[in-house]
């Protein structure tokens, strides 16, 4: 007979195949899409546009909460600011930073996802992490930019993998099934990164510290973004298959 998965053996055992030389620089292309789409507008706001331009440019694209309590009117920017203000950043550490972690995360989902389920799971993340800055903050005015909501959500789809990789065809991917969430909070590694990952956005955000970045950090859009992630990653994941401690047979 089989026995169900023990969270411990998650964490102590090794993916078969033995892994290829994988070069430094081995993004998927959805992914260096995204990098230069952000590269491009970062460069556009700071180098080629007027300062009376670029307050047109944020007023247009970046999400201003304010704007959706119906009070300012109707713009067709409604519905684009929701998904555009991920692409702007505030400054060169922002942008920065938030290109290392998307490369870092966002290279192994896109290789499990593919493209096209990459770029919708970028948009809801966007999308929830906007949905809750909104509404802890209906009538504020300051602009949110940053692309850090969705990697956020990157974050979260990592652990239902319990970060495991799988770099045998020399592309580095998330391994394995999604993980229940009950497995999940089992694992310690896991467990930990989302305590981590928790305490360093609660203090960034509520104490306003955050080395070189200007501005307050919304960290309640990268927890709105990391819980879509982590619930809704396998809406996204069209390779995801019943693991077997979910198997209502054990036997062999």
């Amino acid at each position: 007979m089989s026995e169900p998965v023990n969270p411990s053996d998650l964490e102590h055992t090794d993916p078969t195949p033995e892994p290829r030389r994988e070069p430094v620089f081995n993004l998927p292309p959805i992914v260096l899409a995204v990098i230069g789409i952000c590269a491009a507008v970062f460069l556009i706001e700071n180098y080629l546009l007027t300062t009376a331009q670029d307050n047109a440019f944020v007023s247009n694209f970046a999400f201003i909460p304010v704007l959706y309590t119906g009070q300012y009117g109707f713009d067709w920017f409604l519905f684009t600011r929701p998904f555009t203000y991920a692409f702007m950043h505030g400054g060169f550490a922002h942008i920065a930073i938030n290109m290392v972690w998307l490369a870092a995360f966002g290279s192994p989902l896109a290789n499990r996802l593919g493209a096209l389920w990459f770029a919708l799971f970028f948009a809801f993340t966007g999308l929830a992490s906007v949905a809750l800055f909104w509404a802890m903050h209906p009538y504020g005015e300051a602009p949110l930019v940053g692309a850090s909501g969705a990697i956020s959500g990157m974050m979260g789809a990592a652990a239902r993998f319990g970060f495991r990789t799988d770099r045998s065809t020399g592309k580095a991917a998330f391994a394995g099934p999604v993980l229940p969430i009950a497995i999940v909070l089992r694992l310690r590694g896991v467990v930990i990164f989302l305590a981590v990952w928790m305490i360093i956005n609660l203090a960034t955000g509520l104490l306003g510290f955050a080395p070189g970045v200007d501005g307050q950090i919304a960290w309640e859009a990268h927890i709105g973004g990391f819980v879509a992630g982590f619930f809704g990653l396998r809406w996204f994941d069209r390779r995801w298959q019943s693991p077997e401690w979910e198997a209502s047979d054990h036997r062999t």
